[in-house]
This record gives structure tokens, C-alpha cells and sequence, in this order.
């Protein structure tokens, strides 16, 4: 099966539509399918709810669905320095679900192993708790958390064979590797392409198995610029 298409409009067609859950890999602005977004952004797709640790910042990643009112609902850890995240939910206008960042990324990892829940410590006591079964383990209280399987998940790759075997670079490798497990459908935006056993076994990060789509994305001297006149302009 060819999991190769030709641009990242081209991979997303067919598989977003309104009220999704998507999930998103990359922290902030590092590891973030740049591409992917721009091209879920331009699809129109509505009312999403979409489970990244954070949506980076104003204008820029998930920032970009936020300004265009495409998100209903965040899964994150962190608000960070995005104002309009900040500004749309005190306002009443963006559903938040709180949830702390090892207990998210244990989420999206126990969605790709095939584990629908598990217990944890964290957030026993607190407002995280409200409303979740708790149990007693060797004298500790945990409470039940329930995994997450994103409809679709978008993620970045430093490199990926035909066959969709990743290898992914430094902070690239946070969320992307569970988010790329958790989703129904995955589709990873990558900055090299090889052919399938070009990549030693030993090397790769995460099978195949979890990618169904795969786009190169070609410009990485346009994102540079991008980032540096954005930066400049601050």
C-alpha cells in the first residue's frame, strides 16, 4: 500500500471532518507537523477537539485553529504563552480539559497499546480527581484515567521510509512517538524520505504498523525564514 501522497492537503483528505478528536505530537513550537496544521487549518474542518500538550502560540501551530475558531475543546497540559488560548477560555468560548503532562502522555501511549484505562497517583486529591473512580492499592489512593484515541493524529518525523518506519530527532521525540501510536488513522509529515531498508532496523524509533499517510514536506528553508521574521518582528 502506498502511504506516500504529495502534499499535505492530499494526506488529510478524506480523513478530517467536523468533530474529531485530533491529536497533535510536538511541545509548543518544538516537533509540531508545521505543515499538517496549516493544511488542517485550510480544510475548514470545525468544531474539533484537539489533545496536543499545549497549542504553542499566537498565530503559529495549533494557534493558527484557535484564531479560526476550529477548536472547541483542548486536551492539554499547559495554556502557555498563547493569549488567545488564554483569552477564549476565561471567556467561556473554549472547552478545557486540564490534564497533567506524564498523565496525558500515559493517555496517548495506553491508546496505542490497547489499554482503555489505568490508575494513577497524580491528581489524587485535587480538582483532577472530581468525578473519577478512585481505588486503594498497598495503602495508596489512585484514581482511574481512560486512554485516548485521537480519529486522527498529526505528528512529525525526521525521517521515514516508504513502509512508514520513523526515526524521529531530539525534541521530536516527546509526544509525537505516543500520539503517533494513539491514532485511529496517523499521518506523519517528515523532512526525508528513504526507500524501505535504508533506515537500519536498530535505528527506528517507531514501526510502521502505526502510519497510514505519509507526506514529505519540502520547504524547510521557508519554515526557517518564517520563524526568523516572526521572531524578529516581536
Amino acid at each position: 500500500m502506498n502511504k506516500v501522497y504529495a502534499s499535505a492537503a492530499e494526506a488529510l483528505k478524506g480523513i478530517v471532518a467536523d468533530n474529531q478528536m485530533i491529536g497533535v505530537g510536538g511541545f509548543g513550537l518544538c516537533g509540531i507537523p508545521e505543515a499538517l496544521i496549516a493544511a488542517l487549518r485550510d480544510s475548514g474542518v470545525q468544531n474539533l477537539t484537539c489533545v496536543s500538550n499545549n497549542a504553542g502560540v499566537d498565530g503559529f501551530g495549533l494557534g493558527q485553529l484557535l484564531e479560526t475558531r476550529q477548536i472547541k475543546k483542548m486536551i492539554s497540559s499547559y495554556v502557555g504563552e498563547n493569549k488567545e488560548f488564554e483569552r477564549q477560555y476565561l471567556a467561556g468560548e473554549l472547552a478545557l480539559e486540564f490534564t497533567p503532562q506524564g498523565t496525558l502522555a500515559e493517555k496517548l501511549r495506553a491508546g496505542g497499546a490497547g489499554i482503555p484505562a489505568f490508575y494513577t497517583r497524580t491528581g489524587v486529591g485535587t480538582l483532577v480527581a472530581e468525578g473519577k473512580e478512585e481505588r486503594e492499592f498497598d495503602g495508596e489512593r489512585y484514581i482511574l484515567e481512560r486512554a485516548l484515541k485521537p480519529d486522527v493524529c498529526l505528528v512529525k518525523a525526521y525521517m521515514a521510509d516508504r513502509s512508514g518506519n520513523l526515526v524521529f530527532r531530539k525534541t521530536a521525540r516527546n509526544f509525537n512517538p505516543d500520539v503517533a501510536m494513539a491514532g485511529k488513522v496517523t499521518v506523519v509529515e517528515v523532512e526525508k524520505l528513504v526507500e524501505i531498508g535504508d533506515i537500519n532496523p536498530d535505528d527506528v524509533h517507531l514501526p510502521g504498523i502505526y502510519v497510514h499517510r505519509i507526506v514529505l514536506n519540502t520547504s524547510p528553508e521557508k519554515r526557517i525564514e518564517k520563524r526568523t521574521v516572526r521572531n524578529a518582528g516581536e
